[in-house]
């Protein structure tokens, strides 16, 4: 009876030893382990001569499980340094707007823009991290009719340096809509970088139903860590759809979809991460543009006059007073009453121009009054935005106008 009991504990120590000989061998891809195992495996045989057939086999089955065994397959793998795959870095530059609005619960009116911060808009959105890295910076958190040329230059001057650092693929402005296309396109002519720039807001707060924030937060993130982006200047990204900073607009007073670019269209779209471009402007912009605000505190101050039926003609002459140049948003093509002429003739500083009408384009031809510009296809707010910056080149309306073809 003991010799049979001592048998059973030699067996089963060998089963033991077993065991944990086979799992260093998995473990290891030298030689010299593998022959431990045998010298120690054929010790153990000798000693023990009683073990049984069944038992031989019993250790034989463990070794044979122990070694195809999946859970030591991924040991293996752990002990081989992994390289995470590289994610460039993207950096979201937050200005306010309704994105980071907040109201009563399910409204998508009344509430307070520019109260979530930078941080708050990013953590909302957990997937950017699958997307790029994110570095936030809150530049400014007010409603985008207070966006002013001092915040232009700001988000240029920043961008213009932080496009410096390689790490860095591209970068994301958070913007209220009402103003977003003139902070476009005020980028696309002063950004030094082919980086992608992009911006993007929302129509709905984030505390009403459905909001469409975290949606073009991702997608925008999206457009500005691509390959695709690059070189195609800035870029407005707004449910599922891009667009290019020189055509984008503001149609709707409430529309999810209030974002669009008249007759010229979306240059691409984004659908589950994935970005697809068509289109892409011929103008001059981003790294070809001759403007420079770098060594500027303040921008030339320009008025917009919205003509219409039996409007008093010596708003002109105010605004000439208090501007160093005037825009004027005529009916049609760029149409105005007699009395307007007879002011225009004798402003001494440039006028441009536009429309009221939002599509469509004003040529030489159309021009009432020699010596003023033409706005092209520019909106008038758009005309402003470009006006501004050809007066920080020049005067001379000859060569203001060539810039209105140019960009």
């Amino acid at each position: 009876m003991k010799k049979t009991i001592i048998s059973l504990i030699i067996a089963g120590s060998m089963l033991f030893s077993g065991c944990s000989l086979i799992t260093i061998q998995t473990d290891s891809t030298t030689a010299e382990p593998e022959k431990s195992i045998v010298s120690e495996e054929t010790t153990a045989a000798e000693t023990s001569a009683e073990t049984t057939a069944e038992t031989t086999k019993a250790s034989e089955t463990t070794a044979a499980e122990t070694t195809a065994a999946p859970s030591e397959t991924t040991a293996v793998e752990t002990t081989v340094p992994v390289v995470a795959e590289q994610k460039g870095k993207v950096v979201v530059l937050a200005t306010g707007g309704t994105i980071a609005g907040v109201g009563d619960a399910g409204k998508s009116a009344g509430y307070t823009p520019g109260t979530l911060t930078a941080e708050d808009l990013i953590s909302a959105v957990p997937e950017l991290a699958d997307v790029a890295d994110i570095e936030a910076i809150q530049v400014c958190n007010v409603n985008s009719d207070d966006i002013t040329d001092k915040v232009w230059i700001e988000l240029t001057n920043k961008i213009n340096e932080l496009s410096k650092d390689p790490d860095i693929t591209g970068f994301v402005i958070t913007h209220g809509t009402d103003t977003m296309e003139e902070t476009a396109y005020f980028l696309n002519l002063t950004v030094k970088t082919d980086k992608p720039v992009v911006i993007t807001g929302s129509m709905r707060p984030s505390t009403s139903i459905s909001a469409d924030g975290p949606m073009n937060l991702y997608e925008s993130v999206c457009v500005a860590a691509s390959e695709e982006a690059k070189g195609k200047g800035v870029l407005v990204v707004f449910s599922d759809l891009i667009f290019t900073a020189r055509s984008v607009t503001k149609t709707s007073t409430y529309d999810v979809m209030a974002i669009s670019a008249g007759e010229l269209g979306a240059c691409g779209v984004v659908r589950d991460g994935a970005v697809y471009f068509y289109e892409e402007s011929v103008k001059r912009h981003t790294a070809g543009s001759e403007f420079d605000v770098s060594s500027l505190k303040e921008l030339p101050k320009v008025s917009v006059i919205f003509f219409s039926v039996d409007m008093d003609p010596g708003i002109l002459k105010y605004a000439a007073e208090h501007s160093d140049g005037i825009v004027i948003a005529g009916a049609g093509a760029g149409e105005f009453s007699e009395g307007f002429i007879e002011v225009v003739k004798d402003l001494k500083i440039p006028v441009v121009i536009s429309s009221r009408i939002g599509d469509g384009i004003i040529i030489p031809d159309n021009l009432l009054v020699e010596g003023t510009i033409a706005g092209d296809n520019l909106p008038p707010q758009k005309a402003a935005v470009l006006l501004r910056l050809a007066l920080t080149k020049t005067k001379d309306a000859a060569k203001i106008q060539e810039m209105f073809f140019e960009y």
